[in-house]
């Protein structure tokens, strides 16, 4: 039985024990194995990646969203896992990496890397806007970190339509 990420909750709601592989490695064993237990079991799998392993600028892997996407979907290949059962995820995306410098210079770095996720095929996408920048408290109100989760999930629209993407979720 195929099961989408989508298809879970319901079937949770019938009674149904059903989960969903999830992975946020950029290790080729790992991924290869997670992308060979969705082949076996016929479920998605879900391969995320932080912001600080792969982002616009390559992150600590050297890899740009694009890149990560491509290598996924070389593993796939090899391992004959239905690409229709592979979701991408971006995990804790936002000002992070660059939090040491002003918000407004965070943010626009974050919105960059947003784009280029979106833009890359991931469709799981969370946003985390939690942290100070350079400057601030190290916990932020909530009124900022909404603001600036909202603006986050204003670019990932953006690059979805633009794109001709499914939305991100």
């Amino acid at each position: 039985m195929r099961v989408a990420i989508e298809d879970v909750p319901g079937l949770h709601r019938e009674g149904k024990k059903i989960g969903v592989t999830s992975v946020c490695s950029a290790h080729p064993l790992v991924l290869k194995a997670a992308l060979r237990h969705g082949r076996e079991t016929g479920t998605t799998v879900l391969i995320e990646a932080t912001c600080n392993q792969v982002n616009h600028l390559g992150g600590y892997t050297g890899m740009t969203p694009s890149d990560f996407a491509a290598m996924v979907k070389a593993l796939a290949a090899v391992e004959q896992c239905p690409t229709e059962l592979i979701v991408l995820g971006g995990d804790h995306l936002g000002p992070n990496p660059w939090k040491d410098r002003p918000a407004e210079e965070a943010m626009a770095q974050a919105g960059t890397m947003v784009d280029a996720y979106v833009r890359a095929g991931f469709r799981k996408i969370h946003l985390d806007a939690s942290m100070g920048c350079a400057g601030e408290p190290a916990t932020l109100d909530d009124h900022t970190v909404a603001e600036r989760a909202a603006r986050m999930a204003g670019v990932a629209e953006q690059a979805a339509a633009q794109s001709g993407g499914g939305r991100p979720g």
